[in-house]
């Protein structure tokens, strides 16, 4: 059984160590490298099996390596070579006594395992060699100019590995083909281009098989299949099934998805016992309901066939399942981590959290809260207006907005990514609330008055924007129109206000977004006969014209706390 997988420079992963076990859970979101682990070990696999069948206990042993060629690479398709390495970094320059020196990159793989008691360790390098080909050798133990390098231990040579990515299409037709075909057509994806082939294959091979898998069909869908089979005239594989006994037989292309996608995990495991098996999302196609019970039927299978089984996965479900009894492997933040508990708080990250936030919090560091896109704009507006240092920080934020005001559901996105980043700094500015704010580590503070639109909200504000936007020329007549005209609907409102008792225009508990801001500019630009310019999204332009002494000292307070909490930020970008 495999027990740990280390990774340097391949695709994704820069440098991971990878926990394993009997059976395996990858879990997190898109792009998080789940599938890059799994493909390793392939290529793991293939390093190992080129050296052993070309160099081992040959005089050839200590050459530069064996060749891999990239067709080769069955289950890690790529059309160019450099794609295997992080960020197609493979040649490092750097500079001695003046000169450039140049040095290859290496893609190194180590896995560890243990056969009958006894401890294992196998490590593969790999050195790009053209577009085509990389090479291939034993991992090296120094940096000396002969290394001595690690030894390849005969257990290794007795590991199977399988490897499945999700499930495609299914063909209306498939060509009978040989074993290698089938490998070679389900490395590159074409998973249902074998499906025929691989119920065909076990089917021959072994009766019992097939007539577990057939039990487990019609138990689940309903569906009674009937065995494969070949046709000479055509070179074709057929598979067929019924619905109910009497029914006309029906192609297995007309099936679901989910009997498609669980026929081919089964026919896949049975005809590869012994195995260490990589399923690339075997819960995909399927409902709920069936992910939970997928997982139980790939452990069962596997510990029948004596098989290890690593799962990429992005579904909750599937965490739920493998938390209490396998290995969880959470793939979020810089390093791939075992999950010991049950995982509450990231099926939270897996549901509401995109992989790109993951990302931006690496990259800076830090995070902020608010309530929409404006408040942004408006806080940018005074940071510049007041030249306060968390301008700067404000142009390039990791921002996450949060409708509703909701002080949980910011902190809940935010322990979220804190899953991947411990070290995470963030504060959260709210409209004002009516509750108690929660405590650190998550910086919450509220605006005193009821929104953030109302510290642009004065007459003076709005009489220094008629007067400085002349949408009609700079004549002096022109600019006393827009002043009268702002004044006629300040007034109007005012007085409506005070008809309805609500609180002035002014004043800090009136909501001035939607009860002031909107329907006077509405109606200012219709008395001017123009389309309206001001609407919520510029509102930020207001803070350009807020007259000094009326901007509130509370603005400073919050951008102090901006600045205070993106100098606690320990990001990426300073550290590359």
């Amino acid at each position: 059984m495999l027990t740990k997988l280390k990774i340097r420079n391949f695709k994704r992963l820069t440098e991971a160590e990878i926990e394993l076990g009997s059976t395996v859970v990858f879990i997190g979101p898109n792009n998080s490298g789940k599938t890059t682990a799994l493909q390793a070990l392939a290529l793991w696999d293939i390093g190992l099996k080129a050296w052993l069948t070309r160099r081992r206990g040959s005089a050839a042993e200590k050459r530069s390596g064996v060749t891999i060629n990239r067709r080769d690479l069955i289950a890690v398709p790529v059309p160019n070579t450099d794609l295997l390495w992080r960020d197609l970094d493979k040649r490092n320059v750097r500079r001695q006594n003046g000169k450039p020196i140049t040095q290859n990159v290496r893609v190194d793989i180590i896995v560890s395992g243990e056969s009958q008691a006894e401890v294992w360790n196998c490590g593969l390098e790999f050195d790009y060699a053209n577009s085509e080909s990389l090479y291939c050798r034993p991992l090296r133990l120094s940096e000396d100019r002969n290394p001595q390098r690690m030894p390849v231990p005969s257990q290794a040579a007795q590991i199977n590995v399988a490897y499945l990515p999700p499930m495609s299409g299914l063909a209306s037709t498939e060509a009978k083909v040989d074993s290698g075909r089938i490998n070679v057509l389900i490395g590159e994806g074409q998973t249902a281009q074998v499906l025929r082939n691989l119920c065909h294959q076990l089917y021959e091979n072994s009766q019992a098989a097939w007539d577990s898998i057939t039990r487990h069909i019609q138990t689940s869908f309903g569906a009674r299949l009937l065995p494969p089979e070949y046709i000479p005239e055509r070179g074709e594989i057929t598979l067929a099934y019924k619905e109910r006994e009497g029914d006309a037989k029906l192609d297995i292309s007309s099936s679901g998805r989910g009997l498609q996608q669980v026929l081919l995990l089964l026919a896949y495991l049975h005809t590869h016992p012994n195995s260490v098996l990589l399923l690339d999302e075997p819960d995909a196609h399927l409902e709920i309901i069936r992910q939970r019970e997928i997982y139980n039927l790939l452990t069962e299978t596997a510990q029948q066939h004596s098989s290890q089984v690593l799962i990429a996965s992005h579904s909750e479900v599937m965490l739920d399942e493998a938390a209490s009894r396998g290995i969880v492997i959470a793939f979020i933040g810089k390093q791939p981590r075992r999950i010991n508990d049950r995982g509450s708080q990231l099926r939270k990250a897996l549901r509401d959290i995109p992989a790109n936030h993951y990302y931006q919090a690496e990259r800076k560091g830090w995070v902020l809260y608010l309530e929409g896109a404006t408040d942004l704009s408006i806080l940018r507006s005074f940071a510049k207006r007041l030249n306060h240092p968390a301008s700067q920080m404000l142009e390039s934020v990791f921002v996450h907005y949060i409708d509703g005001n909701n002080p949980q559901t910011a902190r809940d996105h935010f322990y979220g990514l804190r899953e991947a980043y411990p070290d995470l700094a963030g504060v959260a500015i709210f409209d004002r609330l009516d509750k108690a704010l929660p405590p650190e580590p998550l910086k919450t503070l509220m605006w005193q008055r009821r929104e953030i639109e109302n510290y642009v909200c004065s007459a003076a504000t709005l009489f220094a924007y008629a007067q400085a936007n002349p949408d009609d020329g700079d004549m002096p007549l022109f600019v006393e129109r827009r002043l009268q005209t702002m004044r006629d609907q300040i007034d109007r409102f005012v007085q409506a206000f005070a008809t309805q008792r609500k609180p002035s225009p002014w004043s800090p508990d009136l909501k001035a977004t939607d009860e002031f801001l909107d329907p006077l500019f509405e109606n200012y630009y219709e008395g001017l006969g123009l389309a309206n310019q001001m609407r919520k999204a510029n509102y930020h332009i207001l803070a350009n014209y807020v007259p000094a002494e009326e901007i509130d000292p509370e603005i400073t307070e919050k951008l102090d706390a901006i600045l205070e909490t993106a100098q606690k930020a320990k990001p990426a970008e300073a550290l590359a």
